[in-house]
């Protein structure tokens, strides 16, 4: 006599276990949020600026060139939200207030550099790939 029972399914994984797993290509993962903050432009520049000391925002803004106060103030404040970045405000007039990596940073941090590092070692390369493009697009 055959069994007609089928071998059991492995149950869906719930929500909380998606959400814990990280489902990075599904619209609705909280990941894409955090990896948007980490890789930003300004997220990526602020997790190298404070991978060996601790920072003032004047000093931080000084130290990545380019980003406004206002662009600055938000990447921080995202990146503090995610655990990356601790913020100490110190009560003293004018306001003084400190940025370093949490241990959480820490460890962000030495994949964003690996990425950075790539990046300025292979410049040349994907400079000279842009090159025949843009000679193409100008005649």
């Amino acid at each position: 006599m055959k069994n007609n029972l089928l071998p059991a399914q492995p149950a869906a994984p719930s929500l909380i276990e998606q959400m814990r797993r990280g489902e990075l290509m599904s619209a609705d993962c909280p990941s894409r949020e955090i990896l948007r903050h980490i890789t930003s432009r300004w997220g990526l520049l602020v997790l190298i600026a404070l991978s060996e000391e601790t920072l003032r925002f004047s000093e931080l803004r000084r130290k990545i060139g380019g980003v406004s106060e206002k662009m600055l103030a938000q990447t921080l404040q995202a990146l503090e939200e995610d655990g990356f970045i601790h913020r100490v405000a110190h009560a003293v007039v004018p306001p003084h207030v400190d940025y370093s990596l949490t241990p959480l940073g820490s460890e962000v941090k030495e994949q964003v550099v690996g990425l950075a590092d790539w990046l300025e070692s292979n410049l040349h390369r994907i400079m000279a790939q842009r090159q025949p493009r843009e000679t193409a697009l100008a005649e």
